[in-house]
């Protein structure tokens, strides 16, 4: 991808009442948002968990898991731009407590499976009650924070990823100890403990997020006029550049590589959320030492994750901080097939979860950086729900080659595949940094 010289911004220049309001904003939006997709995210984690008992108990095999842990992103994909459209006709706060309240009580029915197609009914449905969510609160920020700060605390709001595995995978290893508890099995505790909180969040949410700037009683009179000539400054740009209509942005070449270069990032993201617990036990670890161990990668990069992000902002280069992470994560994930040994292969997984950590945040200043109102809804939302068609598709390869190898590794050397050809589209592609940035000083 092109890229524009441009000067780091002097942070000494930002005026007080700069800094005043986006201090506000973020101590009012970020930690509720970040638990918020905590819970979201939850869900992705206690699956693999899950399965480390419930697969054998229920008879699934490899290819029955993969698929049913893939079809979630099918009932994502069909109402994924459907809902942040309705996102932006609504307004946040009651689409998103929608969105909670109802993945919440999936979540939690999810202990009801019984046999491999109420698994693969409820996992569509849960799909389907949480498309929206993610692009959702990508294009919410959008909203609130201007370009120079967007990948900073889009790394911030991600947090949630690695935290709910840094978290909640400890956590998921020790519920499944309450096996027997009140008759129920430690797979089907691990569902209804991790689902009740996103619905109790989700009614919180109704009350506690504000739509827009200008509905903000927390801001004062100042910092709303001082974030509203900012945006509508960075709005002007876009449109003076370009004026997407909703259909022009779905159609858009540029929409369609972002989706392709997604789709290779959640692919290795999601290969590794569903099948690493299961890459850990075969070390001959118990349930709860599984938890402990497959949280390390994520603790990394979550680390990295934020460090580049600021990095990312403070150079205002997109184009190496997105594409170098995925050619990184295609390497690891490559070497790892190659090891054996448990610690080796611990190190090498950790390197690929960096680098996919560290793609995240950033990626999304991509189709931010040149789309606004309603086209930018539609955009974020087909390229999220393309994306997370990989949801599908890779963890369900790593099923299959495994049950077709007996290799876990193998199916990891042919998900590298998927990050290698998204990290080279992003350098072969062009990126808007003048329009990005048109109103930073």
């Amino acid at each position: 991808m092109s890229q524009s010289a441009t000067v780091a911004p002097d942070r000494s220049a930002r005026s007080e009442i700069e800094t005043s309001t986006i201090r506000a904003i973020s101590w009012r939006l970020i930690p509720f948002l970040i638990l918020a997709y905590f819970f979201s995210y939850l869900d992705r984690v206690n699956l693999g968990f899950a399965a480390l008992t419930m697969n054998s108990e229920l008879k699934f095999s490899p290819v029955v898991f993969s698929f049913g842990a893939g079809i979630f992103f099918i009932g994502y994909f069909i109402f994924e731009v459907p809902s942040n459209l309705a996102l932006e006709r609504f307004g946040a706060s009651k689409w998103i407590a929608r969105i909670m309240v109802s993945w919440g009580i999936l979540s939690a029915l999810m202990a009801a499976v019984y046999d491999e197609h109420s698994f693969y009914a409820l996992r569509f449905f849960l799909g389907v009650a949480e498309a929206g969510f993610f692009p959702g609160i990508i294009l919410y920020l959008t909203y609130w924070y201007p370009a120079e700060y967007r990948a900073r605390f889009l790394a911030a709001f991600a947090l949630a990823v690695p935290i709910s595995t840094v978290i909640g995978a400890p956590i998921s290893g020790l519920l499944l100890g309450l096996d027997g508890v009140m008759g129920l099995k430690g797979w089907q505790w691990l569902f209804v403990i991790e689902g009740i909180p996103s619905v109790l969040l989700g009614i919180v949410t109704w009350f506690y997020l504000t739509d827009r700037p200008e509905k903000a009683d927390w801001l004062s009179a100042d910092q709303k006029a001082w974030l509203k000539a900012k945006l509508d400054a960075e709005v002007a740009a876009k449109q003076a550049a370009q004026h997407f209509t909703l259909g022009q942005a779905l159609s858009s070449p540029k929409v369609l590589a972002l989706s392709a270069i997604y789709f290779g990032f959640v692919a290795s993201l999601y290969g590794m959320q569903f099948w690493l617990p299961q890459i850990v036990k075969a070390f001959g670890l118990t349930n709860a030492q599984t938890g402990f161990v497959t949280a390390i990668p994520y603790a990394f990069g979550t680390v990295a994750m934020i460090l580049w992000a600021r990095r990312s902002d403070a150079a205002r280069e997109r184009v190496f901080h997105v594409g170098a992470p995925l050619l990184l994560t295609a390497l690891a994930l490559a070497v790892s097939s190659y090891i054996t040994d448990p610690t080796m292969t611990m190190v090498v997984l950790t390197v690929a979860a960096i680098g996919v950590f560290c793609t995240f945040a950033v990626f999304w200043t991509l189709p931010t950086a040149w789309l606004s109102g309603t086209a930018a809804a539609g955009a974020i939302a087909l390229i999220n729900s393309i994306g997370n068609l990989a949801g599908f598709g890779g963890p369900y390869l790593i099923g299959w080659v495994k049950e077709t190898t007996g290799s876990t590794s193998t199916g990891l050397l042919v998900l590298s595949l998927l990050p290698l050809a998204a990290g080279l589209l992003v350098f072969l592609g062009s990126h808007e940094t003048k329009t990005e940035f048109a109103s930073a000083k």
